[in-house]
This record gives structure tokens, sequence and C-alpha cells, in this order.
């Protein structure tokens, strides 16, 4: 097996423990040379986690001869320049979700990697954590029978106060992260639903600012039906008095309800008898789609989050906040 030689642009909060080491740990793949603008905290990540070397510059890392695939770990709005520089120097790319700013961006950044003849993976890890296949498995198993409907529900606390003075964080910069906390987040839980039910063919959307406290959208409801013929409907509060997150899926026979983002058991009910299934996740929760990729490019199977499907879900992402980004601007 081939030891996959990676490198690193972008080394903030998500390479700290979720992704970065996964490289390192990973059977057949090793974490070479990271990249930060600041390169006294390129350096300094370098010396933490190990890293034989650091750069402030991405080429360095794109045109390297001994890194033959690169991981981008920047913030939304330079996913797709760098995804095309990556492809047009014949390299590999695991990009960071959201692919791209939008639909569009998404698309060009899988062209350039068809016509250059790599692969484009894209950071919506859930598609292999053991979590989230245990759910999908229990589905396919038949533990709730046909699958009938599901519900999607996030509810979150602002911020405090003292976050929104000066530069508001870049989740809510939508020059730098393409939209809001929604846009941001909501695309794991909505990735997870085409890797379970397919593609969604129909998006029926509102989404607004209540809160007034930055200006993309803080409240987003929605109701999908897939190509499967499974039918969904989410609400996404960011300004509300408690933090909550659970997804359901209701089938003939009884219901599995599950979280996107808090690592809690699985609870399937049957009638009145309820069952808590636990699986924990990893301590680097990139790490076993880094295993699935890197084993792609060794020959042997493939990984599971593309940028076809990636696209698929900010193709969804723009029709549930089309109406809003129109009278918003």
């Amino acid at each position: 097996m081939k030891t996959i030689r990676w490198g690193m642009i972008g080394c903030g909060d998500v390479a700290e423990v979720k992704s970065g080491p996964g490289f390192s740990r990973a059977e057949g793949s090793e974490l070479v040379a990271v990249m930060r603008r600041n390169g006294a905290l390129a350096a300094d990540y370098a010396r933490r986690h190990g890293v034989p070397r650091w750069h402030d510059d991405a080429d360095a890392i794109i045109h390297a001869p001994d890194i033959d695939a690169v991981y981008i770990a920047t913030l939304t709005d330079t996913h797709c320049d760098y995804t095309l520089r990556c492809a047009a120097a014949g390299k590999p790319v695991y990009v960071e979700k959201p692919m791209g700013m939008d639909y569009a961006e998404c698309v060009r950044m899988i062209d350039a990697c068809k016509t250059a003849g790599v692969p484009l993976w894209v950071g919506y890890y859930r598609r292999a954590l053991p979590r989230f296949l245990k759910v999908r498995d229990l589905i396919d198993e038949g533990a709730i029978g046909a699958v009938r409907c599901v519900g999607m529900r996030l509810y979150q606390r602002l911020p405090p106060p003292e976050q929104f003075i000066g530069e508001f964080p870049w989740r809510v910069d939508a020059r730098r992260s393409g939209g809001g906390f929604f846009f941001e987040g909501a695309c794991h839980t909505l990735d997870f639903m085409d890797f379970l039910f397919g593609p969604v063919e129909t998006v029926h959307a509102h989404a607004s600012n209540q809160a007034g406290v930055y200006a993309p959208e803080d409240l987003v409801t929605a109701t999908l039906r897939f190509a499967s013929g499974v039918q969904a409907s989410g609400t996404w509060c960011y300004a509300t008095d408690v933090d909550d997150d659970v997804n359901e899926v209701i089938g003939a026979s009884g219901r599995l309800r599950f979280s996107t983002s808090r690592p809690v058991p699985i609870r399937l009910y049957r009638g009145n008898a309820v069952e808590e299934i636990a699986v924990d996740d990893p301590p680097h929760v990139h790490q076993p789609l880094i295993q699935r990729i890197v084993d792609e490019l060794n020959g042997r199977g493939h990984a599971p989050s593309t940028g076809e499907t990636a696209a698929r879900t900010a193709w969804v992402m723009d029709e549930i906040l089309k109406e809003f980004r129109a009278t918003s601007r």
C-alpha cells in the first residue's frame, strides 16, 4: 500500500482536532506540510503536531513534488480558487465544506478536476462516521419499516454579544462564509439526508433574519422531496433560548432519532419501546473519511463524499436561500 503524502492549506480550528491529526493517523497516510498565510501560526501548528515543514505560500504546497494530495481547510470564499489551482497542478483535492460559496462554484470545481483527471472529495465526513453509518444500516435493515417522512430541527442560542463587537465571526460574514450559521452548519444534515435517501428534486423554503444581530439568515424553514419519494421538513433557528439538535426518520413501524452535532445515542422507537444505541465518535471525526480517500487513491474502494454529492447539497442550500438572498441584497 502506497503512503499518500498530504499537504494542508489552512490550519485553523477545524484542523486542530477534527481533521488534521487524521492525516497522520490513517493507515497509509502522512501529513508532510502545512500552509497558513500567517507563517508564525503555520510554524506553531507544525511544531505542535509534528508536521515536518510549514509554508506561508499555498504554491509551496500545490507544486511540491513530494505531496500527492491536498487538503483545503480554509474559509469557504477560497475553496474554489485553491481547488482550481490544485487541479491545474494535477493534485487530488479534499476540500472542506461548504464546498463552495454557491452551486455555480461547485460546478466549476468539479469541471476543473474532471478536466485535469484528478479526484475531488468534500469534507462531509458523516458519510463515513460509524454513528451515522449505524443510522443508515438500521434503515436499510428495516428496523423502522418503510420510511414515510423525515424531520430536522436545530435551535441554537445567539453567541455572546462580545463576539459581535468589531469584526463579526466569519461564520456570519457572508462575504467569507457564503451565508450564516445555517449555510455553514446545516449543510451537514442536508448532505447526510442525501446520503440516506438520494438527491432532492423539489425544495420549498423561507428564510429570514429576525434577531437583527447580523445580516445573514437566522431562521429557516424548508420542505424537501427526494427523488426516492421520501419527504422531509426542517426548521433551523439561531436566535432561541436553548440549544437543541435532533433529526427524526419516521417509518411505517418505528422511528429513529439522532443528532447531527451532538454525539448522543441513537434512539430507536417501536411502539412504546425505546432502545438507545450508543456509537462513539472517534477522536478525529474526519479520520474515517480520510481513510476511505487514502484507500481509493490506492485503488481500494471509493470514498462516499465526492464533488458530485456535495454539489447536490450546495444546490439544495441555494434553493433554500434563493428568496432570502434576492431580497436582502
